[in-house]
């Protein structure tokens, strides 16, 4: 927010310019042009994720190949494309047998995929003994109530929120700032919102309380509460899976987060107030007001 914003200004109007879905967690996302809001976030948002034979979640933080992994929608399957494999198709509507897997700190029941989905992943991603998931939707994982004001917000295999908001200009100042440096842009992609907006000036996001959406469906009304902390994954180029330290390195000059104990930031975390079942679209015009 500039340093002139009166404080009587309610906010600013600023329009989704991009909508993202990643249904497994870690792997590629896709842009749709609209999608509803359900109590975990956008549907099929981080509804699968991969683990090893213990449960345990896997992530491009040790296998950067999984950005590699491309998901579309096709009718009632989702499709699952990498570089040398066969398509997979993952029915929405059937799983397996129960079992249970680790996301974080967060013990959580889940549903097997099937050994078939298994070893796709072990065959590409070179490591025998994985294993795909799906979250149990009776399973009520929540958001850290320290930073929802006590709202109950829910999560499925997402990091910890529902939803993740960026705004476009912040994409354009980091890109500036690489260009200083003597490096290629990025695209958001890098960073895997959920939303992004058109409008806003540069981490503006940054200062944002509430975004308000009026859709023919009824009001939709999103929260920002947490800064997101950002590993190593934003150096992790989503068309290659190369690695490097150039994102991080750069962010790190200009984007250490006191309220985060000194974390590296880039966009923010969001949980839903109202809205659930609403469809958001690209386009939609969004009240923004800032916190102060």
């Amino acid at each position: 927010m500039r340093s002139d914003e009166p404080l009587a200004d309610a906010g600013v109007a600023c329009r989704i310019a991009a909508l993202y879905v990643h249904p497994i967690k870690s792997c590629a996302g896709i842009a749709v042009d609209e999608r509803t809001l359900t109590p975990t976030g956008l549907d099929l948002d981080r509804d699968w994720m991969v683990v090893d034979a213990h449960g345990d979640m896997l992530t491009q933080r040790e296998l950067p190949r999984m950005a590699l992994v491309q998901p579309s929608f096709k009718q009632g399957d989702v499709v699952l494309r990498a570089p040398g494999m066969l398509a997979l198709h993952l029915r929405v509507d059937t799983v397996e047998s129960a079992t249970h897997a680790q996301v974080w700190e967060d013990h959580v029941r889940a549903f097997e995929m099937g050994a078939l989905a298994g070893q796709w992943f072990s065959d590409f991603l070179g490591r025998p003994g994985l294993r795909l998931v799906r979250f149990d939707p009776d399973q009520q994982r929540l958001a850290d109530l320290a930073w929802t004001a006590g709202l109950q917000a829910e999560a499925a295999f997402a990091d910890g929120f529902p939803l993740l908001v960026a705004g476009s200009a912040s994409l354009a100042d980091l890109n500036t700032r690489l260009a200083a440096r003597g490096a290629e842009a990025v695209t958001m992609q890098r960073f895997r919102p959920n939303i992004v907006l058109d409008g806003l000036e540069a981490f503006d996001e940054d200062h944002i309380e509430a975004l308000d959406i009026d859709t023919p469906e009824g009001p939709v009304r999103l929260r920002l509460t947490k800064p997101c902390v950002r590993c190593t994954i934003p150096d992790v180029d989503p068309a290659t899976a190369a690695t490097g330290h150039t994102v991080g390195d750069t962010l790190a000059t200009f984007r250490v987060d006191a309220r985060m104990k000194g974390g590296i930031t880039f966009g923010m975390n969001a949980v839903i107030e109202s809205g659930f079942d609403v469809t958001l679209r690209t386009g939609m015009a969004v009240r923004a007001s800032y916190a102060f």
